[in-house]
């Protein structure tokens, strides 16, 4: 049983990432960015001599990140149980190609859903550059804590989620993904071996080791700057969505926009399966 006062105040240290360029040029390759060494948006984000070389803003999802924090026992959380269900980045600066991050995560909310539904815990990341006191991005997600209902916190509120336009997306993006990616880009810091070991993730319920949720999302991420902004990843400055189902490697992503202004509404899907992996995505470009 959890505590709703205990977690609400829960602290969290500081935590102090440095990364190089070449941790940098990592999380692209780990999306599957390269597959192409002719194209010139790849190289932005895979080759450091390129006169447009750059962060990919998704990368601020895996920079000075607490850790998997619900496994430890003060918690009282179900950690086995937990999903990750929607997340969520603003950048309110560019991110840096190298340097020190510094991450404060705190927790913003707890809806109990009841004892046989669970809980959602909401929570928040503000990373600060070191060296200049930037505020470089907020990361916030929504963890489903299936096995922790019923404690007697808040019913509500529950946060929004995006609207998906009606009918057929405008533009959509292919990117078809490598099989051995997961093995790839657990080097950014994920080691869970449900993304590596056949017989862990058989264990858990699926046919083969899976694709991580925040890759899907970093693959969605690419393919909207690919598709409105000529592969220029620094357009973008915000994007929310929700995980809807996991993605096999070696599958074929495929993007589905719609664009209103600066503002685009997208959903995700594997061609292979034609199942929805994310949804009720929103971007907005700047």
């Amino acid at each position: 049983m959890i505590s709703y006062d205990t977690l609400m105040a829960r602290e969290f240290a500081p935590v102090e990432q440095s990364y190089t360029e070449r941790d940098t040029i990592l999380y692209a390759l780990g999306l599957g960015l390269g597959a192409d060494p002719l194209d010139k948006a790849h190289l932005k984000a895979t080759y450091e001599r390129d006169p447009g070389f750059c962060a990919l803003p998704a990368m601020v999802n895996v920079l000075a990140g607490p850790g998997f924090w619900a496994m430890e026992p003060d918690t009282g959380l179900v950690w086995q149980k937990i999903l990750h269900g929607e997340q969520s980045f603003t950048l309110h600066a560019p991110l840096p190609t190298s340097g020190t991050i510094v991450g404060e995560t705190k927790i913003t909310g707890l809806i109990d859903k009841g004892a046989d539904k669970g809980a959602l815990i909401y929570s928040e990341r503000s990373l600060t550059d070191k060296a200049t006191g930037t505020l470089i991005a907020t990361v916030a997600g929504t963890s489903f804590a299936r096995g922790n209902g019923g404690f007697g916190g808040p019913t509500g509120p529950v946060k929004p989620v995006h609207k998906m336009p009606e009918g057929e997306p405008e533009v959509v993006f292919d990117h078809k993904t490598a099989p051995g990616l997961a093995l790839t880009y657990r080097l950014n810091g994920d080691y869970n071996p449900l993304h590596a070991d056949p017989e862990v993730a058989r264990g858990a319920g699926f046919e083969r080791p899976i694709l991580h949720g925040l890759c899907t999302l970093g693959i969605a991420s690419w393919s909207i700057t690919a598709a409105f902004a000529d592969g220029d990843a620094s357009a973008l400055k915000h994007l929310q969505l929700r995980f809807s189902s996991p993605v096999y490697p070696g599958e074929t992503i495929r993007t589905e926009m719609w664009r209103d202004g600066d503002e685009v509404s997208f959903r995700a899907r594997v061609l292979e399966r034609d199942i929805v992996v994310l949804n009720n995505g929103l971007a907005r470009l700047g």
